[in-house]
């Protein structure tokens, strides 16, 4: 025999649905806004730059060479990473460009943390 409290607490769950199913949604756009949609705005800034790439580009690779693109093909770069050294480097793998004057020197005359840099006299 079913009690009267328990067949009342069965028959009113028409809206539990949609209040259970609200919260996987709310999920869902907000990782749609706050992961997925700026990682293909992302993409498409590191797509455009490496179409815009041409000769005498300071670049960097993942790998960490840092070089001066001297021959740009379709899916290709020549990238000179010290004076007579070239190397081939697939586009892809291009993360970013580096300003042209930026020394890439850790050691320099004036820096007193550094061997063989300059420390104030005591």
């Amino acid at each position: 025999m079913i009690t009267p409290a328990f067949a009342q607490t069965t028959g009113a769950s028409g809206g539990s649905l949609l209040t259970g199913a609200l919260p996987f949604i709310f999920l869902i756009v907000l990782f749609y806004f706050m992961l997925i949609r700026p990682q293909q705005k992302r993409a498409k800034q590191h797509q455009a730059m490496l179409n815009a790439l041409k000769r005498s580009d300071m670049v960097i690779t993942a790998g960490g060479l840092v070089g001066k693109v001297t021959r740009v093909q379709d899916d290709e770069l020549e990238v000179e990473i010290a004076q007579g050294v070239k190397v081939k480097v697939v586009k892809s793998t291009i993360q970013g460009l580096r300003e042209a004057g930026v020394s890439t020197d850790k050691n320099k005359p004036g820096d007193k943390n550094k061997p063989g840099g300059k420390r104030p006299a005591a």
